[in-house]
């Protein structure tokens, strides 16, 4: 990677000049990942067969299953990832870019190999395992989306947390009252909204330290709803806390795709809003003029406020619509996963989604692909109880964090944010 660098002739001109960095942190981290899976296959040897399930019982084409020898794969698909780290300490030696791609093929290749070692005699369920995982990332992407507009109109949004939980309590109660799940999904939306206000209120026109009023508004959130748990909820249990949720609603001709099909196109009214989120928000940001104002606001308020945008009104009402978007990732809890309200029932996953927004790198559709991975971290963790690996269980119930922090860490690479976040603007 090349940067350009300001030096000083002896006639005190000053020129550029160009700089090369290596940045070794992605070749460094595929290597630790080569070598931990190394010294797992090394140390808790596994053989037999390992067998991948590729149809699905509701599928319309079967295809049949794939049995692999386990040790063999394993140590073979090991060597190919080692190659794939030692190309990329290559690349960053070289002073090139690491492309996207080969990351992405290192990560397949390395989770294929080690649900290889884990399927001793086993068996994975190729298209469950895909599916569970869109399931369980449908909060956190919603949730990243709402990162990512509150941050890229300057204000950094740590109450996700807050806004998934006060939208599933919404999303409960009013679901249950009136029998109609919508009107629970617009009752979240509005639940994060709430939320949001207090946030943009003093962040915006208070000029508060934005990550202290989140973690506030976090910890405000999660005991209001506990309260009003036991109150309210736990005594009308039948009446108020027994949501009508959504189901399922298969896309004809697409839902038969073998693999894809059931996990993509037969899905809730959420999982398809998701989707059209995901293609909206990324498209109006960088081709709208609603996104152009809403990125001149969160890179360079003064200069938006001189040709006539008015910040803190746009801030204001960003951050509000990032607090809907995040709401109806509350609502799939409610009115999807589970059938009832539960306490601090988003279980930290808001802190996960506020994790897919730097490592997407305050893109849309960057974040929402680090939602999906984080979600399949955490349904991986239930297979590989259910697989009875060697694997202590408090190392399974640390996977989705242990990835989480891999990914920002150590595949974010050198980032910046937008360069007004968690800034207020005070005009003139």
């Amino acid at each position: 990677m090349t940067t350009l660098s300001p030096t000083a002739s002896d006639d005190g001109t000053i020129h550029l000049a160009t700089v090369k960095q290596r940045h070794l942190k992605v070749p460094i981290t595929l290597a630790v990942v080569t070598l931990l899976l190394a010294a797992l296959f090394a140390f808790a040897p596994r053989d037999g067969e390992s067998t991948f399930r590729l149809g699905d019982a509701s599928a319309a084409v079967g295809l049949p299953d794939v049995a692999v020898p386990t040790a063999l794969t394993a140590w073979t698909v090991l060597v190919l990832i080692a190659l794939i780290a030692a190309a990329a300490f290559w690349l960053a030696w070289s002073y090139r870019d690491i492309p996207l791609w080969l990351t992405l093929l290192f990560g397949i290749l390395g989770v294929f190999a080690f649900l290889t070692w884990a399927a001793a005699d086993g068996l994975v369920p190729v298209t469950g395992l895909l599916f569970g995982a869109v399931s369980l990332s449908v909060p956190l992407v919603f949730g990243a989306l709402g990162g990512v507009i509150g941050e890229r109109v300057g204000v950094v949004n740590v109450a996700i947390e807050g806004q998934l939980l006060l939208g599933a309590f919404s999303a409960a109660l009013l679901s249950s009252i009136t029998g109609n799940p919508f009107v629970g999904l617009i009752g979240a939306m509005i639940g994060g909204v709430l939320v949001s206000f207090v946030l943009a209120a003093f962040a915006i026109k208070y000029l508060v330290e934005q990550v202290i009023v989140g973690v506030v508004l976090n910890v405000l959130v999660t005991g209001l709803t506990g309260f009003l748990y036991g109150a309210l909820l736990v005594p009308n249990e039948s009446e108020l806390n027994r949501p009508v949720r959504f189901t399922r609603l298969e896309i004809p001709v697409l839902g038969d795709i073998p693999i894809i099909g059931p996990v993509l196109f037969n899905q809730t009214i959420i999982v398809y809003l998701m989707f059209v989120t995901v293609a909206v928000v990324t498209w109006a940001l960088y081709r709208t003029r609603w996104g152009l104002r809403l990125r001149a606001v969160g890179e360079h308020p003064q200069a938006a406020d001189t040709v006539g945008i008015n910040v803190n009104r746009t801030r204001f009402w960003n951050v509000s619509l990032a607090g809907a978007i995040a709401g109806i990732g509350g609502a799939y809890f409610t009115l999807v996963s589970v059938p009832q309200f539960g306490k601090e029932m988003t279980a930290g996953l808001g802190f996960i989604a506020l994790a897919a927004v730097i490592f997407g790198r305050w893109d849309p559709l960057r974040a929402a692909l680090a939602g999906l991975l984080f979600g399949f971290a955490t349904n991986l963790q239930n297979l590989l109880t259910v697989l009875r690996t060697p694997i202590p269980s408090e190392f399974m119930l640390m996977l989705p964090y242990v990835v989480t922090i891999l990914a920002v860490a150590g595949f974010a690479g050198q980032i910046r944010g937008p360069a007004a976040a968690g800034k207020p603007y005070i005009k003139g």
